[in-house]
Protein backbone atom coordinates (compact mmCIF):
# COMPACT_ATOMS: atom_id res chain seq x y z
CA UNK A 1 0.00 0.00 0.00
CA UNK A 2 2.72 2.06 1.00
CA UNK A 3 4.51 2.05 -2.54
CA UNK A 4 1.26 2.23 -4.07
CA UNK A 5 0.82 5.94 -2.43
CA UNK A 6 4.82 7.17 -3.29
CA UNK A 7 4.39 6.50 -6.88
CA UNK A 8 1.15 8.24 -7.41
CA UNK A 9 2.05 11.12 -9.68
CA UNK A 10 1.09 14.51 -8.87
CA UNK A 11 -1.13 16.88 -10.13
CA UNK A 12 0.61 18.92 -12.69
CA UNK A 13 -0.96 22.86 -13.69
CA UNK A 14 0.99 23.99 -17.24
CA UNK A 15 2.90 26.94 -16.33
CA UNK A 16 0.86 28.76 -18.99
CA UNK A 17 -2.11 28.65 -16.75
CA UNK A 18 0.14 29.67 -13.86
CA UNK A 19 0.93 32.60 -16.02
CA UNK A 20 -2.83 33.54 -17.31
CA UNK A 21 -4.17 32.69 -13.47
CA UNK A 22 -1.58 35.61 -12.11
CA UNK A 23 -2.16 38.05 -14.92
CA UNK A 24 -6.03 37.88 -13.93
CA UNK A 25 -5.33 38.24 -9.84
CA UNK A 26 -2.94 41.17 -10.57
CA UNK A 27 -5.66 42.60 -13.10
CA UNK A 28 -8.29 42.35 -10.34
CA UNK A 29 -6.26 43.77 -7.79
CA UNK A 30 -5.71 47.25 -10.12
CA UNK A 31 -8.90 47.08 -11.47
CA UNK A 32 -9.85 46.95 -7.56
CA UNK A 33 -7.55 50.10 -7.07
CA UNK A 34 -9.18 51.75 -9.93
CA UNK A 35 -12.46 51.86 -8.44
CA UNK A 36 -11.65 52.47 -5.01
CA UNK A 37 -9.65 56.11 -6.65
CA UNK A 38 -13.17 56.62 -8.63
CA UNK A 39 -15.36 56.13 -5.05
CA UNK A 40 -12.82 58.88 -3.30
CA UNK A 41 -13.10 61.09 -6.54
CA UNK A 42 -16.73 60.49 -6.28
CA UNK A 43 -16.66 61.59 -2.89
CA UNK A 44 -13.99 64.65 -2.81
CA UNK A 45 -15.30 68.26 -2.33
CA UNK A 46 -14.95 68.98 -5.83
CA UNK A 47 -17.68 66.26 -6.69
CA UNK A 48 -21.05 68.22 -7.22
CA UNK A 49 -24.61 67.06 -8.75
CA UNK A 50 -25.93 69.68 -11.03
CA UNK A 51 -29.41 71.02 -9.48
CA UNK A 52 -32.16 71.25 -12.08
CA UNK A 53 -31.87 75.20 -11.83
CA UNK A 54 -28.33 75.22 -12.75
CA UNK A 55 -29.40 73.40 -15.75
CA UNK A 56 -31.80 75.74 -16.74
CA UNK A 57 -29.67 78.70 -16.36
CA UNK A 58 -26.80 77.67 -18.11
CA UNK A 59 -29.57 76.74 -20.81
CA UNK A 60 -30.62 80.20 -20.68
CA UNK A 61 -26.78 81.55 -21.07
CA UNK A 62 -26.24 79.84 -24.14
CA UNK A 63 -29.56 80.73 -25.47
CA UNK A 64 -28.73 84.41 -24.63
CA UNK A 65 -25.43 84.00 -26.17
CA UNK A 66 -26.73 83.11 -29.43
CA UNK A 67 -29.16 86.00 -29.37
CA UNK A 68 -26.03 88.38 -28.83
CA UNK A 69 -23.52 86.46 -31.30
CA UNK A 70 -26.15 87.46 -33.86
CA UNK A 71 -26.37 90.91 -33.06
CA UNK A 72 -22.69 91.55 -32.75
CA UNK A 73 -22.50 90.29 -36.20
CA UNK A 74 -25.14 92.89 -37.09
CA UNK A 75 -23.07 95.86 -36.14
CA UNK A 76 -21.14 97.78 -38.23
CA UNK A 77 -17.46 97.55 -38.48
CA UNK A 78 -14.56 99.84 -38.22
CA UNK A 79 -12.52 100.07 -41.19
CA UNK A 80 -9.06 98.68 -40.56
CA UNK A 81 -6.97 102.32 -41.75
CA UNK A 82 -3.62 101.22 -40.34
CA UNK A 83 -1.00 99.43 -42.34
CA UNK A 84 0.09 97.55 -38.76
CA UNK A 85 -3.55 95.88 -38.61
CA UNK A 86 -2.55 93.55 -41.48
CA UNK A 87 -1.47 91.39 -38.79
CA UNK A 88 -3.63 90.32 -35.90
CA UNK A 89 -2.49 88.29 -32.85
CA UNK A 90 -5.80 86.95 -31.12
CA UNK A 91 -5.67 85.06 -27.57
CA UNK A 92 -9.16 83.40 -26.17
CA UNK A 93 -9.96 85.08 -22.85
CA UNK A 94 -12.90 82.86 -21.88
CA UNK A 95 -15.87 80.80 -23.10
CA UNK A 96 -17.30 77.76 -21.35
CA UNK A 97 -20.51 76.76 -20.07
CA UNK A 98 -22.39 80.06 -21.02
CA UNK A 99 -21.33 79.73 -24.84
CA UNK A 100 -23.60 78.52 -27.43
CA UNK A 101 -22.26 75.50 -29.31
CA UNK A 102 -22.26 78.21 -32.16
CA UNK A 103 -20.21 80.53 -30.64
CA UNK A 104 -17.61 77.77 -29.53
CA UNK A 105 -17.34 76.65 -34.08
CA UNK A 106 -16.69 79.67 -34.92
CA UNK A 107 -13.52 80.21 -32.08
CA UNK A 108 -12.55 76.43 -33.31
CA UNK A 109 -12.78 77.50 -36.83
CA UNK A 110 -10.00 80.44 -35.72
CA UNK A 111 -8.03 77.71 -33.70
CA UNK A 112 -8.97 78.77 -30.14
CA UNK A 113 -9.92 75.66 -28.71
CA UNK A 114 -8.48 76.38 -25.20
CA UNK A 115 -8.41 79.26 -23.17
CA UNK A 116 -5.05 81.57 -22.70
CA UNK A 117 -4.71 80.35 -26.46
CA UNK A 118 -3.46 82.40 -29.13
CA UNK A 119 -2.88 82.67 -32.82
CA UNK A 120 -1.58 84.93 -35.99
CA UNK A 121 -4.33 85.94 -38.57
CA UNK A 122 -4.16 88.80 -41.20
CA UNK A 123 -6.97 90.85 -41.01
CA UNK A 124 -9.40 91.06 -43.48
CA UNK A 125 -13.40 90.95 -43.62
CA UNK A 126 -14.03 87.24 -43.02
CA UNK A 127 -11.68 87.15 -40.18
CA UNK A 128 -12.99 91.05 -38.60
CA UNK A 129 -16.66 89.19 -39.11
CA UNK A 130 -15.71 86.16 -36.90
CA UNK A 131 -14.13 88.54 -34.29
CA UNK A 132 -16.88 90.33 -33.87
CA UNK A 133 -19.25 87.43 -33.19
CA UNK A 134 -17.26 86.03 -30.50
CA UNK A 135 -15.60 89.73 -29.21
CA UNK A 136 -16.88 88.90 -25.48
CA UNK A 137 -14.20 86.03 -25.06
CA UNK A 138 -11.34 86.98 -27.17
CA UNK A 139 -9.22 89.98 -27.20
CA UNK A 140 -6.88 90.73 -30.05
CA UNK A 141 -4.45 93.81 -31.30
CA UNK A 142 -1.18 94.76 -33.79
CA UNK A 143 1.64 92.85 -32.61
CA UNK A 144 4.86 94.44 -32.90
CA UNK A 145 8.09 92.67 -34.32
CA UNK A 146 9.78 92.02 -30.76
CA UNK A 147 6.28 90.28 -29.61
CA UNK A 148 6.16 88.01 -33.10
CA UNK A 149 10.12 87.02 -32.31
CA UNK A 150 9.79 86.82 -28.79
CA UNK A 151 6.32 84.25 -28.96
CA UNK A 152 7.94 82.32 -32.01
CA UNK A 153 11.25 82.03 -30.42
CA UNK A 154 9.76 81.10 -26.79
CA UNK A 155 6.86 78.95 -27.33
CA UNK A 156 6.75 78.39 -31.17
CA UNK A 157 5.49 74.35 -31.98
CA UNK A 158 5.09 73.27 -35.55
CA UNK A 159 2.50 70.63 -36.51
CA UNK A 160 4.52 68.15 -38.62
CA UNK A 161 3.14 64.94 -39.76
CA UNK A 162 0.10 65.30 -37.30
CA UNK A 163 2.92 65.87 -34.54
CA UNK A 164 3.66 69.01 -32.23
CA UNK A 165 7.12 69.06 -32.67
CA UNK A 166 9.29 72.44 -30.85
CA UNK A 167 10.89 74.34 -33.34
CA UNK A 168 14.60 73.74 -31.99
CA UNK A 169 15.71 72.05 -35.06
CA UNK A 170 16.00 74.08 -38.27
CA UNK A 171 15.43 71.00 -40.38
CA UNK A 172 11.96 70.76 -39.50
CA UNK A 173 11.09 74.11 -40.28
CA UNK A 174 13.27 73.32 -43.57
CA UNK A 175 11.52 69.95 -44.18
CA UNK A 176 7.49 71.79 -44.21
CA UNK A 177 8.12 74.82 -45.37
CA UNK A 178 11.29 74.83 -47.87
CA UNK A 179 10.03 74.87 -51.08
CA UNK A 180 8.42 78.27 -50.41
CA UNK A 181 12.06 79.36 -49.36
CA UNK A 182 11.48 79.55 -45.69
CA UNK A 183 14.33 77.30 -44.28
CA UNK A 184 14.73 78.64 -40.60
CA UNK A 185 13.42 80.30 -37.51
CA UNK A 186 14.02 83.83 -38.75
CA UNK A 187 12.16 83.28 -42.04
CA UNK A 188 9.20 81.87 -39.91
CA UNK A 189 9.33 85.22 -37.88
CA UNK A 190 9.43 87.45 -40.96
CA UNK A 191 6.72 85.83 -42.51
CA UNK A 192 4.37 86.45 -39.99
CA UNK A 193 5.55 90.21 -39.00
CA UNK A 194 5.39 90.94 -42.66
CA UNK A 195 2.33 88.91 -43.90
CA UNK A 196 4.22 87.59 -46.33
CA UNK A 197 2.39 85.79 -49.89
CA UNK A 198 2.92 82.30 -47.78
CA UNK A 199 1.47 83.42 -44.63
CA UNK A 200 -1.43 81.47 -44.30
CA UNK A 201 0.87 78.16 -44.73
CA UNK A 202 3.33 79.75 -42.00
CA UNK A 203 0.69 80.29 -39.84
CA UNK A 204 -1.02 76.77 -40.18
CA UNK A 205 2.42 75.33 -39.75
CA UNK A 206 2.40 77.16 -36.04
CA UNK A 207 0.36 75.30 -33.74
CA UNK A 208 -1.83 77.92 -31.59
CA UNK A 209 0.38 79.46 -28.27
CA UNK A 210 -0.25 77.84 -25.09
CA UNK A 211 -0.22 80.99 -22.99
CA UNK A 212 0.53 81.79 -19.49
CA UNK A 213 -2.34 83.29 -17.16
CA UNK A 214 -1.85 86.55 -16.86
CA UNK A 215 -1.64 88.17 -12.88
CA UNK A 216 -3.50 90.84 -12.63
CA UNK A 217 -3.60 91.45 -16.30
CA UNK A 218 -7.41 90.79 -17.20
CA UNK A 219 -10.34 90.89 -14.74
CA UNK A 220 -12.48 88.64 -16.61
CA UNK A 221 -14.80 91.32 -17.24
CA UNK A 222 -16.68 90.59 -20.76
CA UNK A 223 -16.54 94.16 -21.47
CA UNK A 224 -14.80 96.07 -24.34
CA UNK A 225 -11.16 96.78 -23.29
CA UNK A 226 -11.92 100.30 -24.56
CA UNK A 227 -15.00 100.46 -22.54
CA UNK A 228 -12.99 99.30 -19.29
CA UNK A 229 -13.20 95.40 -19.77
CA UNK A 230 -10.98 93.19 -21.11
CA UNK A 231 -12.43 91.99 -24.97
CA UNK A 232 -12.36 93.32 -28.35
CA UNK A 233 -9.56 94.98 -29.89
CA UNK A 234 -6.93 96.71 -27.93
CA UNK A 235 -4.61 97.59 -30.73
CA UNK A 236 -1.22 98.17 -30.14
CA UNK A 237 -1.95 97.71 -26.13
CA UNK A 238 -1.65 94.24 -27.29
CA UNK A 239 2.10 93.83 -26.91
CA UNK A 240 1.76 94.60 -23.48
CA UNK A 241 -0.70 91.51 -22.68
CA UNK A 242 1.89 89.41 -24.71
CA UNK A 243 4.76 90.16 -22.83
CA UNK A 244 2.69 89.22 -19.54
CA UNK A 245 1.44 85.75 -21.16
CA UNK A 246 4.91 84.91 -22.84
Amino acid sequence: MATEEESKPLNYIPEVLLKKRRNNEEWAIRRKLQLEERVKRLKSDNFFIKKPDQFIREYRDRELDLVQMKQRGKRKRQPLETPESRLLFVIRIGGKRDMHPKTRKVLYSLRLRKTFSGVFVKANGAIMEHLQKVEPYVTYGYPNLKSVKDLIYKKGVAKLDKERVPLTDNNVIDQALGQHGIICIEDVVNEIATVGPHFKKVSNFLCPFNLNKPEKALQGKKRRFKDGGDSGNRENQINELISKMN
